[in-house]
């Protein structure tokens, strides 16, 4: 049984598809095809129903794609254990959310390049929740995202809150008719967030589930500054990050309204595999920079 053999098996079962399993192992479609047919005459069963569009893992597939993912996390740490006394080369792969990727990351890249000239680095951008699964899929080396104060992470994966911010609920100018308002007084004006996923958005649910209220959707759509602008119109309340109130263009077409019983706060978490080997020193100083990129725009 060859590892490359079960690098492809995972590889096709993350990607759904053979042709996307290649060009993420930089091989060729037929490659792969052949690797996942060593694989399973090796272990004498069927892994795929072939059946079906996307590629699906039959019942005993499923079961072995769990255990391989758990093999091959484990050897990557033995490779980690032996390369940790030299310098860091290869790729670092980094997730962050559009939120801080537009602050931090031109000088976290620059400054990683100038450190770690070895070293080359990938960055994929997603919601928090997706950074950690690509993480769990052994996707992405760290990363650095928001998320509620107290966020536990899965078992496997170490995290740290490197910063803190306030979220503000925010209006039209003019429209607040009291100084402070409770959720059941403003949730059904409606709400202009983020498209699902968002924890921003995640935590106003909860919020309002526990107050047995539902969540008013009047636009989704992706951009702080299209959302503001979207709000300071009048097509209803927006939840947003005090720093990034402060630096918007809309900033005096808004006020933020007081709610009593909604004070909602998030910090900025850098997370990673429990084992980096010499990729620790480059992602130490990945948050490192993070920090200092939005405490210079009063983000944290």
């Amino acid at each position: 049984m060859k590892i490359d053999d079960m690098d492809a098996f995972v590889a096709v079962i993350r990607c759904q598809s053979t042709n996307l399993a290649a060009e993420a192992l930089q091989l060729t479609q037929p490659a792969v095809t052949r690797r996942l047919q060593n694989f399973e005459e090796d272990l004498g069963t069927t892994l795929l129903d072939r059946n079906t569009k996307p590629l699906k893992p039959t019942p005993m597939g499923w079961r072995v794609y769990e255990q391989c993912k758990a093999i091959l996390r484990e050897i990557d740490t033995l490779r980690e254990l032996v390369g940790n006394e030299g310098a860091p080369s290869g790729t670092l792969r980094l997730g962050v959310p559009q939120t801080i990727g537009d602050v931090v990351l031109l000088a976290a890249l620059e400054n990683i390049r100038e450190v770690f000239p070895e070293l080359r680095t990938q960055v994929v951008s997603g919601w928090g929740s997706a950074l950690i699964g690509k993480m769990e899929n052994g996707e992405l080396d760290a990363a650095a995202a928001l998320f509620p104060t107290g966020k536990i992470f899965p078992e496997g994966i170490s995290s740290r809150s490197i910063g803190r911010m306030q979220l503000r609920v925010v209006t039209a100018k003019g429209t607040a008719t009291k100084r402070s308002y409770k959720l059941k007084d403003c949730y059904t004006q409606g709400w202009v967030l983020n498209p699902e996923g968002c924890g921003f958005r995640a935590g106003l649910q909860r919020a309002l589930s526990e107050q047995g209220l539902s969540l008013n959707i009047n636009l989704e759509t992706f951009g702080t500054e299209l959302q503001l602008g979207l709000v300071a119109n009048g097509h209803g309340l927006g939840l947003v990050p005090e720093p990034l109130l402060a630096a918007s263009r809309h900033r005096d077409q808004l006020e933020v309204l007081n709610v009593s019983d909604f004070k909602p706060q998030v910090d900025l978490w850098l997370f990673h595999p429990a084992y980096l080997g010499n990729l620790q020193g480059p992602v130490e100083l990945f948050g490192e920079v993070s920090v200092q990129q939005l405490s210079q725009h009063k983000m944290l």
